[in-house]
């Protein structure tokens, strides 16, 4: 008599067991069991990752239905699978878990992190070391979701040490991100987009504004729109955005938005928040006339955000500033000596308050050029580069062909 027994049995009988409990997904358990049971591990994890990505396939009763997939089906084979498709798999469950238990899902992915540091420690070639990074991104993404969430119980001293183990972590693995080595290009993607994740929402905590507009425009090179979930997370990113934008001291290419990154404004619009695409527009322009009109049709609005209230000074010295900037800009290279007496028509600012608005875009490296105080003219020599968009690639274009 054989003495044989099947190590996938148990993951199989748990399989079953979930087919019984929910009937509704009784077909997709079924496939997970055939999979398993004919070893085909790649396939297995792939159809895994896409059934634990859908919010709507999560059951709670009488149990987690996600945990129980990972911690009976994948743990037991984890040695045979993708690292960091097995990270993404835990990332996706410890977020069910999160909803109802902060605590369950960070151990979930603080145990796998474990797992990885056994393997491999920090050799940046390895694979594991990719799903590490991954994986721990998540885990201080989640402690962070947790902060915002938290009840007032909450002591600052917890808060402070929470903050200050991220700022470790973000720190020390910055360098990392550009050893990566052994992973295909998607693969990093999703690694860069985990850690930027968590270095924004870092950042929303802490500030400055910044800062925080700095790592968003990182995390949504790497990242579809189309895979920020829920809505809401879209809004709220949309929204953050703009404002760090606005008043986020030294950001002043309002293009890496408007046009780059024109979807995540898109989110805003028919919205009560569809005032910072209009402000966001204005600025890229230097458009004051709008500025102003915005300002008084939405004042109402406006007056909801603190941090426009507060810096609404800022805000309206960049469209200023950029005015200009869009002024020099708009002109051919051989036309590009301004009078002051331009520069306050454009601006909307008294003719003696010009110098001190050239003063300050010359020191703020907005353009180059030297200025003529007695003759009361700028000769800009160049302009702050931008992102543009189509219109001003074919006026662009015009200006090739002339030459």
């Amino acid at each position: 008599m054989s003495g044989y027994i099947d190590p996938t049995a148990p993951a199989i009988e748990s399989l079953s067991n979930l087919s019984q409990q929910h009937p509704d997904q009784s077909s997709i358990y079924a496939d997970f069991s055939n999979l398993l049971s004919s070893k085909l591990y790649h396939q297995l994890t792939v159809s895994i990752h896409s059934f634990v990505s859908v919010q709507d396939n999560l059951r709670t009763e009488p149990s987690n239905n996600l945990f129980i997939l990972f911690n009976t089906v994948l743990t037991p084979i984890a040695a045979k699978l993708n690292p960091l498709t097995l990270s993404r798999i835990a990332a996706h469950v410890a977020t069910s878990l999160s909803i109802n238990d902060f605590e369950a899902a960070r151990a979930l992915l603080e145990t796998l992190v474990e797992e990885f540091e056994k393997k491999d420690g920090n050799n940046s070639s390895s694979s594991n070391t990719t799903a590490k990074l991954f994986t721990e991104s998540k885990k201080y993404f989640l402690m962070l979701k947790e902060m915002e969430t938290a009840s007032t119980s909450t002591t600052a001293s917890t808060s402070t040490t929470v903050v200050e183990s991220i700022k470790s972590f973000l720190s020390k693995n910055k360098s990392l991100l550009t050893e990566l080595a052994n992973s295909t290009e998607s693969d990093l993607a999703i690694v860069h987009s985990a850690y930027y994740e968590c270095a924004m929402t870092y950042r929303k905590a802490v500030g400055p504004p910044e800062a925080f507009y700095k790592e968003a425009i990182s995390y949504l090179h790497y990242t579809p729109l189309d895979t920020i979930s829920p809505t809401k997370a879209q809004y709220d990113l949309a929204t953050d955005l703009s404002l760090s934008a606005l008043t986020g001291k030294g950001v002043y290419n309002f293009g890496e938005v408007v046009h780059n990154n024109k979807l995540i404004l898109d989110v805003l619009r028919g919205t009560e928040n569809e005032y910072l695409v209009k402000l966001m527009q204005a600025s890229a322009e230097g458009d004051v006339d709008s500025l102003e009109r915005i300002s008084t049709d939405y004042a109402a609005a406006i007056a909801k955000q603190p941090a426009l209230v507060s810096r609404a000074d800022v805000v309206k010295e960049k469209i200023t500033l950029l005015a200009l900037v869009n002024m020099v800009f708009e002109r051919p290279s051989s036309e590009r000596t301004l009078s002051f007496e331009d520069i306050a028509t454009k601006t909307k600012m008294p003719l003696e308050q010009v110098e001190l608005i050239i003063m300050r875009a010359l020191s703020l490296g907005l353009i180059k050029g030297s200025m003529d105080e007695v003759e009361q003219t700028v000769d800009v020599t160049w302009v702050m580069p931008r992102v543009l968009d189509e219109e001003h690639m074919r006026q662009l274009a015009g200006r090739f062909g002339e030459w």
